[in-house]
């Protein structure tokens, strides 16, 4: 659900890292970008919103202010969104890089 609300918010390069067998923090990751602070703010409030509407929790926000790098924790799930730059510096594909990632339908049709 959250891959897909980014994409409605029209995010690039959304990629989900399954860190089950890597980390405790979650169970998975969900990493996209938004080509400006205010399509980042867009996008988070979209995957908010539609979490909230499903009886899913959003248990903490990180980051919304500034934009430049927005936390969602949403349990089993944490979604990170980047404005482009910002993702290219922290990496987080190279830092996580021995976890599994799970190819979105929709980044299928682009390639």
């Amino acid at each position: 659900m959250t891959a897909q609300a980014a994409e409605d918010k029209k995010a690039r390069d959304v990629i989900i890292l399954d860190m089950r067998k890597i980390s405790d923090i979650a169970d998975f990751f969900m990493i996209c970008s938004g080509s400006s602070t205010r399509q980042v703010k867009a996008i988070s409030d979209h995957i908010v919103e539609k979490l909230e509407k499903s009886g899913q929790k959003v248990w903490h926000v990180e980051g919304h202010h500034h934009a430049l790098w927005v936390l969602l924790d949403c349990g089993d799930v944490v979604v990170h969104i980047f404005e482009g730059r910002t993702r290219e510096f922290y990496n987080l594909e190279r830092l996580w890089g021995d976890a599994p990632i799970i190819t979105l339908k929709s980044n299928e049709k682009k390639q």
